[in-house]
């Protein structure tokens, strides 16, 4: 009987979360050209005590719209991050390159817009 109470527990373990869990409200992209290959994002949402969500909702942003522009990579210029009101906002800038960027923050944008589909979190 001791050995049936562990096993039902250690599947229990195993069972798909609650779809009760809060998901964040993505507000909105809102894109600017800056200059060549700068690009201003900026992105909002609610439901969530976590800045680096609204800083992820931007990359996943930024990936789509080099995707989008025939471009394969994105690097992270800046970002500055704030909350008012249960609102997060990120205001980032990214270049989008065909060739991998210079630098530590690049990202790879097939890459990463499919680990966003796969998070739930919206592109562009």
């Amino acid at each position: 009987m001791r050995r049936a109470a562990v096993l039902i527990l250690g599947l229990a373990a195993c069972a798909p979360m609650a779809s009760n869990a809060v998901r964040p409200d993505y507000m909105g992209v809102q894109t600017d050209l800056l200059d060549g290959d700068l690009v201003n994002f900026r992105v909002a949402l609610r439901g969530t005590d976590d800045p680096a969500l609204v800083e992820n909702y931007a990359e996943c942003a930024a990936a789509q719209y080099a995707l989008i522009r025939g471009q394969a990579f994105t690097r992270l210029v800046r970002v500055n991050t704030s909350k008012e009101g249960g609102t997060w906002r990120s205001d980032a800038v990214y270049t989008i390159s065909p060739d991998l960027p210079r630098g530590r923050a690049s990202i790879d944008a097939v890459v990463k817009v499919a680990d966003c589909g796969a998070s739930g979190i919206p592109t562009v």
